[in-house]
């Protein structure tokens, strides 16, 4: 049976590496962080897979780790600097604030489920990262209060980005995210310069849809 170390080595040699992820910081967490640790029990099999990974029970809003060359090209496009504040939004169980943790000065992982915002902390007080705190509030607000961030990171697929969210970045600052219309995703790029926002689709991906993202069905009568 192999162990979970070489899983972690194998998952970043066959999936990351191949997938043009050049940031050592990235590559050196996801070969340390016990990815398991942040999958429910049952899925601990599946933590190494190249899929998205399941991290709450079935249904509308059910939550998921994103696949791991998804996750670092994601992380990689932010292009976090040492001193930057960064605020996740979709902390889940805090695996993408726990790379960010080697990556920035500072990370904001805000979560809406109660139950997986008790997860992350405890995941992130257990590997000793100090550096990152959650907070449990609505998703497309952010989190205004502790705005503004150098870099905004949502890990998940939207249909939309909310002013909000660009609102809380600095003059410079970035915003990353798989946007998905008509089933076909990209990730994208934000940068905020002044007032106003640039976009820029960096690659293709899939990602599972995070919650208040999805664009609602307006019907005209």
């Amino acid at each position: 049976m192999v162990d979970v170390a070489t899983q972690r080595l194998n998952m970043v040699d066959s999936q990351v590496l191949t997938s043009d992820v050049t940031d050592r910081r990235i590559l050196r967490a996801m070969r340390e962080l016990p990815r398991e640790r942040f999958v429910p029990g049952p899925m601990a099999a599946l933590a190494y897979i190249d899929e998205a990974v399941p991290i709450s029970p079935a249904g509308s809003d059910r939550r998921w780790l994103l696949a791991p060359r998804i996750e670092a090209k994601l992380l990689q496009l932010a292009d976090v600097g040492a001193d930057d504040s960064v605020l996740v939004v979709g902390a889940g169980t805090g695996y993408t604030a726990s790379i960010l943790a080697g990556m920035a000065r500072a990370v904001l992982a805000l979560e809406s489920d109660d139950k997986l915002a008790v997860e992350a902390r405890r995941n992130l007080a257990e590997l000793a990262l100090t550096n990152v705190k959650v907070d449990v509030g609505i998703l497309v607000a952010g989190c205004t209060s502790k705005a503004p961030f150098d870099a905004i990171v949502l890990p998940g697929a939207v249909s939309w980005v909310p002013d909000a969210l660009f609102d809380q970045l600095k003059d410079g600052g970035r915003l990353v995210a798989v946007v998905t219309e008509g089933g076909i995703g990209k990730a994208t790029l934000w940068r905020r310069l002044g007032r106003s926002v640039d976009s820029w689709g960096a690659f293709d991906a899939t990602a599972p849809m995070l919650p208040g993202f999805a664009k609602t069905t307006e019907f005209v009568l």
